[in-house]
């Protein structure tokens, strides 16, 4: 059974990174076919893709978040992350991590979620 869970701080100040964790279990973050994703979800509003990281590493970002967002991982721990620089306000919302599944094109597998308050 693959498991995905959120880690990180659930209140940034303005202007400065949030550093979010996604510890995968149930599957390498190595294996072929698979994108392990990031997705938010501001209040009252609907999911925004952030971007993603692939099973050789290559990553891929929202042109919208581009400039201030980076995804890495970390194979050893079998965990991927997302930072956000410079975090404003309207960060705020709902952070998740998924697994986006190439050969059925699909979100297989979530986390339940992190709640992430940028306030002063």
């Amino acid at each position: 059974q693959v498991q995905l869970q959120e880690s990180g701080p659930g209140l940034v100040k303005p202007s400065q990174t949030l550093s979010l964790t996604c510890t995968v279990s149930g599957e390498s973050v190595t294996t072929s076919y698979y994108y392990w994703t990031w997705i938010r979800q501001p209040p009252g509003k609907g999911l925004e893709w952030m971007g993603a990281i692939g099973s050789d590493g290559s990553t891929y970002y929202s042109p919208s978040l581009k400039s201030h967002t980076s995804i890495s991982r970390d194979t050893s721990k079998n965990q991927f992350s997302l930072q956000l620089t410079s975090v404003i306000p309207e960060d705020t919302g709902v952070y998740y991590c998924a697994r986006y599944n190439y050969y059925w094109a699909l979100y297989d597998y979530w986390g339940q979620g992190t709640q992430v308050t940028v306030s002063s």
